[in-house]
């Protein structure tokens, strides 16, 4: 089983600002539209934190990439493409394995932080490269609308999004620079894809990640440690 790390959602270098926090609830900014899209920051009713987060370089107006789609059904679709989808691939993260979804974030008056904000347990992975099924197209899923690469591809299953912004979601160290994590203690050196530098991995349980990157993949097999932390990650996810 693989659990993997994948980082959605503005920041200052996609979109100019952390997400906001709004009345405890953690609300991700989807990044501005590249390329296919037919959703705005107001379609989604972001239109006023998309402005407020960007600092006037969006609005509702704005075209986004939204991706990951949570769906009213309880289900979520995420679209890869590209470098991080080879890594995907080459790591063999596929049907059983677990996305959860972190971003930065700041509530008001706090200090931007990296947060858990949602998960996908992967039910079906579907290359795009032989055809879009319609009924992605139907959901305006903007990896469905235009192919953004060769090996496009679509992970979908059973997913929701944070109610609430709770201390067991954070994974900023309190007071701490963003990339500086207080890792799960199941999380050793080594065990995390793009982070085998041993100088990131220092004392006292924490982890200071990279920079940049999306996807980072760990493999933790039959283990059972990490497969109750995940347990209690997606019930506090779901828990409302």
């Amino acid at each position: 089983m693989k659990i993997v790390f994948s980082r959605k959602g503005f920041d200052s270098a996609a979109g100019g600002g952390p997400s906001p926090i709004v009345e405890g609830r953690p609300v991700s900014l989807p990044i501005p539209a590249g390329v296919a899209s037919r959703t705005s920051y107001g379609d989604l009713g972001l239109g006023d934190h998309a402005a407020r987060a960007s600092r006037g370089r969006h609005d509702a107006a704005s075209l986004c990439h939204h991706d990951p789609m949570f769906t009213a059904d309880g289900r979520c679709l995420f679209g890869q493409v590209g470098a991080a989808q080879t890594h995907l691939e080459n790591r063999g993260v596929g049907v059983g394995d677990v996305f959860l979804f972190f971003g930065l974030f700041r509530d008001d008056g706090g200090d931007p932080h990296h947060r858990i904000f949602g998960f996908l347990e992967v039910g079906e992975v579907i290359p795009l490269a032989g055809g879009t099924p319609d009924w992605l197209v139907e959901h305006k899923h903007p990896h469905a609308l235009g192919m953004h690469g060769s090996n496009d591809t679509i992970y979908a299953g059973s997913g929701r999004v944070a109610a609430r912004a709770s201390d067991a979601l954070r994974l900023t160290v309190a007071g701490a620079q963003p990339s500086l994590w207080q890792r799960p203690a199941w999380l050793k050196p080594g065990g995390l894809s793009y982070h085998d530098r041993p100088d990131r991995w220092l004392r006292g349980g924490k982890l200071r990640s990279v920079a940049r990157g999306q996807e980072f993949v760990a493999d933790v097999g039959r283990r059972a440690a990490p497969r109750q932390w995940l347990a209690r990650i997606i019930e506090e996810i779901r828990a409302s």
